[in-house]
């Protein structure tokens, strides 16, 4: 074979032009893109051609060159095949700068198609596979991981057209796993989340340039499942259930309106209940911001049929509504007007089921009037007038104070809002009495929160809300549960007792808020974002002990049941860590462990415990960081390996923290270090475990449950077997064979032939001498 042949053979095991060309053309296939309306609504939208790499039928192709041709070579050889560094010139016009191996496009290399398009990356064996930039003629580029000359892996790519940019996981060409997609070059509009076949699946935060927020789950790129929208410039925010992007089901739908100066209320509406195509349809409850509220039945955003309003001075109408009006009274719509409109008929003109809550008007005003009705009962009935009357007069002493005390705490755990207030939860409430030591006076906080509650045999959540005259009426009823054996006067006891609350305790106290909860406004909010978890599993706790709540010993011994202990977190350790604020629990030498644990108590221990044993891990990742501080600046693909929630609080705490640190209340890098070990101990250590233990149990319980059904299958199979052998030993016996009996027992033995005249001398019944006689 002469030279020329050779060459032309070597030629053909090289990359030619039937490669650029199955490859160009799976490129001009389009992909789908999602550009939203403001109000969440989606339409899908074609992107520009050549925007996705080559599908696989093509790459399949492309692994068996049959007929290459390469029209130009220049660089290395090894013998007659192409080795080494060189460029190759095809057929078309296209081109490849890189490395070879015996013959093939193996290594890093670039391969110029002719219309422009761009690759540079590792190739292997002809095939496009390892890290690489695409590069189309019009500006998109991918830069990431390749499987098969397909986008696979972790990449980033940025749509020159529409302005997008996607950085996350990618599967066989398309969006799938956890990714980010910038919607605008302002970076306004994103979502990162889910993704499943180029479509937001599952869960995911959709933020758009109004500045609106949804953040739930998502299915074919629309809002469905459980979510939480925010409409920024119309202070609105819905929380519940979707359907198709639709509010469907159970939800919570909250107005938010400018605080009137001066007003201890939140100027909050919440509706909470059924929804159907947007509208309250069904059963719900609704809070006005006036302390008014409704529950009961709504048909197309209206009261309707059957329903209980409480009006703002404390008084209730139960009856039936028709379109948003009291049947009684049409001309009264609840909600639109107050106690105090003409509307509203005199008290002489109201009918039996509209009650009040006190048999004359409160000191305190309409909307303060206090629900003390079960301390009142506690008294004679001649005094209740005039300890009523008193304790409003000591409440009008203190109001400046109370107000300002409901202000403080119910904006604990929320981001400083100038034009914004929440309303008190529970949760707050009791994190109050806590700071005033209300607790260290004989009675648990578990204690307190059950007479405090209207229903003392259920459990209240936390995030139940409490309107201003509500809190008042707590801390009187605090007040008397805690002095009224210390009080030696009958007269005025309820007015006594709060006094003594409030300048015993309320007062040195209130606002120095201790705990790890809500030490730090920063950390609050984080560690805030962990509080329903928490109490879905506090709850699941409860509920397998059948209480109301926890002991210490039960979160000790949970603790060790998910294997949490180690050599920083120690059982001593968590007594410490628990005994801080009530030193009942453990004093250094004796302690109680049936004592009560209320939720707040609960959480404040699990972050506690976060910040002993985040000590080792941050170590070990300070040490790290040590290691590697030469390696400043990650890859863009990286940043998609990170979790949502923790990226999330890296873009919005910490402008937070450096605030806070020039304030000099703490250092910044302390406070990055709370943060850290709360979410670690949290969301990789406490949570994961519990979810493991109960996946566990659930394997554990199904295996008991197939064996249980494997034994009674065993039991009834045998059960059949025996009752099928008598069936055929009866059978038997009926035609004349041996009975049953003869299959369970062995056959006797034949007598002796001596013998064989025994068996009549026997059985005969005649006496000797009979026998004798007959013989003569």
């Amino acid at each position: 074979m002469d030279k020329a042949d050779r060459k032309k053979r070597s030629d053909r095991s090289t990359p030619e032009a039937s490669f650029n060309k199955d490859l160009k053309q799976s490129y001009e296939s389009s992909s789908e893109s999602v550009e939203e309306h403001e109000d969440g609504e989606t339409t899908p939208e074609t992107c520009s051609a050549a925007s996705m790499p080559p599908n696989e039928d093509h790459i399949r192709e492309l692994s068996i060159l049959h007929h290459i041709i390469v029209e130009r070579y220049e660089g290395d050889k090894s013998g007659d095949v192409f080795h080494g560094q060189g460029v190759a010139y095809f057929q078309g016009g296209h081109e490849y700068k890189g490395s070879f191996s015996h013959g093939l496009l193996h290594g890093h290399g670039e391969y110029i198609w002719s219309d422009g398009l761009k690759y540079q990356g590792d190739f292997k064996s002809n095939v496009l596979m390892g890290c690489g930039t695409y590069s189309w003629p019009d500006g998109s580029t991918y830069e990431g991981e390749v499987h098969n000359g397909i986008r696979h892996g972790v990449g980033t790519y940025k749509c020159a057209k529409t302005n997008t940019v996607y950085t996350g996981q990618w599967c066989l060409g398309k969006r799938q796993g956890n990714g980010i997609m910038y919607y605008n070059q302002a970076s306004t509009s994103w979502y990162e989340g889910d993704w499943i076949n180029n479509s937001r699946e599952g869960w995911g935060v959709r933020h758009y340039p109004s500045g609106n927020v949804y953040e739930g789950q998502w299915s074919n790129n629309v809002q469905h499942g459980e979510g939480k929208m925010k409409w920024i410039q119309l202070n609105q925010q819905y929380s519940g259930q979707w359907v198709n992007g639709i509010q469907v089901g159970n939800g919570t739908y909250t107005w938010f309106r400018k605080r009137v100066p001066c007003s201890l209320y939140p100027c909050m509406n919440e509706y909470s209940g059924e929804f159907v195509q947007r509208m309250r349809h069904g059963q719900g409850k609704f809070s006005y911001a006036s302390g008014a509220v409704y529950s009961g039945e709504w048909r197309h955003d209206k009261k309707h049929r059957r329903g209980k309003y409480t009006f703002e001075d404390g008084r209730i109408y139960e009856g039936e509504f028709v379109k948003d009006c009291i049947v009684d009274f049409p001309a009264f719509t609840p909600g639109m007007s107050t106690p105090s409109t003409p509307y509203l008929p005199d008290d002489s003109d109201l009918p039996k089921r509209l009650l009040q809550s006190s048999t004359s008007s409160s000191l305190l005003g309409p909307d303060m009037a206090l629900n003390i009705q079960t301390l009142l009962n506690r008294l004679p009935e001649t005094h209740r007038d005039q300890e009523l009357r008193q304790v409003e007069f000591a409440v009008l002493r203190h109001i400046g104070l109370l107000r300002e005390i409901y202000s403080f705490y119910s904006s604990l755990g929320h981001e400083q809002t100038p034009d914004k207030t929440f309303p008190l939860t529970h949760l707050q409430f009791l994190h109050f009495l806590k700071d005033c030591k209300g607790h260290q006076h004989g009675m648990t906080l578990a204690q307190i929160d059950r007479l405090i509650k209207e229903e003392p045999d259920g459990v209240c959540s936390p995030f139940t809300t409490i309107l201003p005259r509500e809190c008042i009426s707590y801390i009187i009823i605090t007040a008397y549960h805690i002095y009224c054996k210390d009080i030696e006067s009958s007269n005025n006891l309820l007015a006594v007792c709060f006094s003594k609350l409030t300048r015993q305790n309320i007062i040195p106290n209130a606002k120095n808020v201790k705990g790890p909860l809500f030490r730090h406004p920063v950390h609050s909010v984080v560690a805030c974002n962990y509080t329903e978890r928490c109490w879905n599993i506090y709850q699941a706790l409860c509920k397998a002990k059948s209480a109301q709540t926890l002991t210490v010993r039960q979160f000790i011994l949970m603790l060790k049941d998910l294997c949490i202990y180690d050599d920083e977190l120690t059982v001593s350790k968590v007594l410490e860590i628990v005994s801080v604020e009530d030193l009942a629990v453990y004093d250094g030498t004796h302690s109680n462990l049936e004592l009560e644990m209320t939720f707040l108590e609960f959480f404040e221990a699990l972050l506690g415990c976060a910040e002993v044993k985040g000590e080792k891990i941050q170590t070990a990742e300070n040490q790290s960081d040590t290691d590697h501080q030469d390696q400043t600046v990650a890859p863009s693909h990286e940043m998609a390996r990170l979790s949502r929630c923790e990226r999330t609080e890296q873009r919005l705490h910490p402008a937070l923290a450096s605030k806070e640190a020039a304030e000099g209340t703490v250092s910044e890098v302390d406070l990055q270090g709370q943060i850290q070990k709360t979410q670690q101990f949290l969301s990789q250590t406490f949570i994961p475990a519990y979810e493991h233990s109960v996946k566990v149990k659930e394997l554990v319980k199904e295996e008991r449950l197939k064996l249980k059904e494997k034994n009674r299958i065993s039991l009834a199979e045998s059960a059949r077997q025996k009752e099928q052998c008598e069936a055929e030993g009866g059978q038997k016996d009926e035609d004349g064979d041996k009975g049953p009996d003869h299959y369970h027992s062995p056959p006797l033995p034949p007598p002796p032939m001596n013998h064989v005249n025994s068996t009549k001398s026997v059985v005969s019944k005649e006496s000797p001498i009979s026998q004798r006689k007959k013989k003569q």
